[in-house]
């Protein structure tokens, strides 16, 4: 008898697993098709970077601009089509759940383990969003799919096998570097498990060096061509040089954020199923395989809210493994109750959140307003900022101080910028770049002599006048994003710029 189970006798649960996921797949295309949420600037940074292809990018590895590509060449640049990959990415990240769970504990299991993640609440944005979590999740779960069969495997197939678990990681790397949690995770599971260490033969570890590296090689060679840009930005999100060290206030924020993300009871099993092992010391061996690659991300991450801050959907990498480990223990304790109970409350989140995207009102209805104004009033903005420059003449440049104005901007504009508009610029507050726009397109000397300069919520407005031998012509112009908030812009026309030098950096405003 095998450690992990075969589970070929999964007709019924692997139907109702492929009827899931395309129904919530053909539901999250109706929202995505008819929802009138603008673009996040952020997701506009990443069509911004699709319009030129490459292997690396400022703040990220390249995979979301190719995705973004793909689609947006297929249909057209309109939001459903740059936001389309996400939906494909998560509908294929579901499916290796299933297939890994029926792996490892058979088939019900493995529906319970697709249920419960296609269902999570994190997933459903992550589905919606053009972002780097939803490749990031799909290529971890192939990455782990290989791994449990290469874990089984012998003989000849174990290098092939092991080439494809290398390649997959190869590509969640180039989604997201939080993929080196999976690397950590085989670490650990290497140390730990005598299985693992018997699976890897010199050919299996040579030939996922040789896959990984492959794969990984052109990102690395663009990082070094460009003083490594998107590791040191990386890097700098964790914030260690902050002044706000050892926060307990983040720490919770951050532990009360996963019960929201993960789910309330997937979480708690979770939890109790690792305090159940560390009393009696004893796991499976398929247990382990996947604790190995649940924990690392909660624990590090956790680690770091306390020490700086995380965002909630850093820990994200441990999401594909810790629901199947979730299903298994629920299923193993007969805890039907407990698992109907959480694919319930996790489908009726779901629904809710599709009919919030459909029709925005009604998020607002019910105080949720907030957590949509950012993919609202877009269009609106660039209008008034185009439409002012379409009334000075012998404009050489229209130049923003926030980078989530540059790319709305860059992709609301895009029509009016193809057929006459001024360029976009950036203007820098400090001496370097501290971003992809101010790095791609700054504002110099040269194309500054009549510049239509443009400051989100005011901010910095006196330090941008005084680049200029003159300044005049201030307008006002806000749009209203809901009953509570609006975007405000001042807008003034600067004549001969000549940067002074910089004072004290502050942050960018965030949204009002």
């Amino acid at each position: 008898m095998t450690p992990f189970p075969t589970g070929r006798d999964a007709g019924s649960e692997t139907r109702s697993a492929m009827l899931l996921v395309l129904a919530l797949t053909v539901a999250r295309m109706l929202a995505l098709f008819s929802t009138p949420l603008e673009l996040y600037p952020d997701e506009a940074q990443y069509w911004l970077w699709s319009r030129t292809l490459d292997f690396g990018y400022y703040s990220k590895p390249p995979v979301i601009a190719w995705a973004i590509w793909a689609t947006t060449a297929i249909g057209g640049d309109a939001e459903a089509w740059v936001r389309l990959s996400a939906t494909l990415f998560q509908a294929g990240a579901a499916l290796t759940v299933f297939l890994i769970g029926r792996r490892l504990y058979g088939a019900p299991t493995g529906l319970a383990a697709t249920a419960l993640y296609a269902l999570m609440p994190g997933v459903q944005l992550s589905a919606l969003v053009a972002a780097t979590d939803a490749p990031l999740l799909m290529f971890l779960g192939l990455t782990i799919l290989a791994y449990v069969e290469l874990l089984e495997a012998e003989g000849r197939r174990r290098p092939g096998l092991a080439a494809a678990m290398g390649a997959a990681l190869g590509l969640a790397f180039l989604s997201k570097y939080a993929a080196v949690y999976a690397l950590v995770g085989l670490i650990i599971h290497l140390a730990v498990s005598r299985r693992a260490r018997a699976a890897w033969t010199p050919a299996a570890a040579l030939a996922a060096a040789v896959a990984l590296g492959a794969v990984l090689a052109p990102n690395l060679a663009w990082n070094a061509s460009h003083h490594f840009a998107t590791f040191q930005h990386t890097a700098s999100n964790a914030a260690w040089s902050g002044v706000q060290l050892f926060n307990l206030a983040a720490l919770g924020a951050f532990a009360g954020s996963q019960f929201g993300v993960f789910g309330p009871i997937p979480l708690g099993a979770l939890l109790a199923g690792v305090a159940l092992a560390a009393r009696r010391r004893k796991l499976s061996e398929a247990d382990l395989t996947l604790l190995c690659f649940a924990l690392p991300p909660l624990l590090i991450v956790t680690a770091q809210a306390f020490i700086s801050r995380a965002n909630a959907n850093w820990s994200g990498a441990g999401y594909l493994a810790g629901s199947i480990l979730a299903a298994a223990w629920l299923v193993r304790w007969r805890a039907r109750r407990w698992l109907t109970a959480a694919v319930v409350m996790q489908g009726a989140v779901a629904a809710f959140f599709l009919a919030a995207v459909i029709s925005p009102p009604l998020a607002d209805r019910v105080g949720l307003a907030n957590g949509l104004k950012r993919a609202r009033g877009w269009s609106q903005t660039a209008d008034l900022i185009l439409d002012r420059a379409a009334r000075e003449p012998g404009l050489t440049a229209i130049a923003v101080n926030n980078r989530f104005l540059f790319y709305a901007t860059a992709y609301y504009g895009r029509d009016r910028f193809a057929t006459g508009a001024p360029p976009l610029t950036a203007w820098l507050l400090m001496g370097a770049p501290r971003n992809q726009a101010e790095t791609a397109a700054p504002l110099t000397p040269r194309i500054g002599r009549r510049v239509l300069m443009v400051s989100y919520e005011g901010w910095r407005r006196d330090e941008m006048e005084a680049d200029f031998a003159r300044a005049a012509g201030l307008e006002i112009g806000s749009v209203r994003l809901d009953r509570k908030h609006r975007r405000k812009i001042e807008m003034f026309v600067g004549e001969g710029f000549a940067p002074k030098p910089r004072g004290p950096e502050g942050p960018e405003p965030a949204e009002p």
